[in-house]
């Protein structure tokens, strides 16, 4: 059921999008989809990741302004706002608490050393620094039919993408047991 409401606001935007074939009107779509996703995490009595309010206020004031100035750039740069402020809090985290934010989200599932957390944090940040470049690349450079279906599907795989590559590692370096697996794999951000 979480994974269904994770996915029912980009899905909403997805289908809004593509059936009127207005921006605008995708846009608003996606704003109440994760006003009423934050609405059923708290009806659901569940807790709401920091990954979520982020999006939530990304969604929220990028979307506001592609509205009120009808411009879709704004709404465009939604994911990279969003992959950004991951990459850094990935890496403010490590360089000015030295705390691996990574492990607090899968240290109970995996133990690993902190060199491995380390490398991780580098890994994922690069991630997300390539997925938000590569956001904004797209945007200005393809029609917004493309840039859509990037955002849904394009970046959904990359993302699942690094996932298959962050497991490649930890088995590699033996740093990766059956049931860390399978708590790795549960444990996709999200990016609405």
């Amino acid at each position: 059921m979480q994974q269904l409401i994770d996915f029912a606001a980009v899905l909403a935007f997805l289908i809004a999008y593509f059936v009127g074939g207005d921006i605008f009107i995708a846009t608003a779509v996606l704003m109440v989809g994760v006003s009423l996703q934050m609405i059923a995490y708290k009806l659901l009595r569940k807790p709401i990741s920091n990954e979520l309010k982020i999006t939530f206020w990304a969604s929220m004031l990028l979307g506001g302004l592609t509205l009120v100035v009808q411009d879709e750039a704004f709404i465009q740069w939604k994911p990279t706002v969003i992959y950004s402020l991951f990459a850094a809090a990935l890496l403010g985290s490590f360089w000015f608490k030295k705390v691996f934010l990574l492990e607090k989200m899968l240290g109970k599932a995996m133990q690993l050393s902190d060199q491995n957390w380390q490398r991780l944090t580098y890994g994922w940040s690069l991630a997300f620094l390539g997925c938000a470049g590569l956001n904004i690349w797209v945007a200005n450079n393809f029609s917004m039919d493309t840039w859509v279906t990037f955002k849904v599907f394009g970046l959904m795989a990359l993302q699942l993408g690094f996932i298959v590559i962050t497991v490649v590692y930890l088995a590699a370096t033996g740093a990766l047991s059956e049931s860390s697996l399978n708590s790795l794999e549960k444990s996709e951000p999200q990016d609405s």
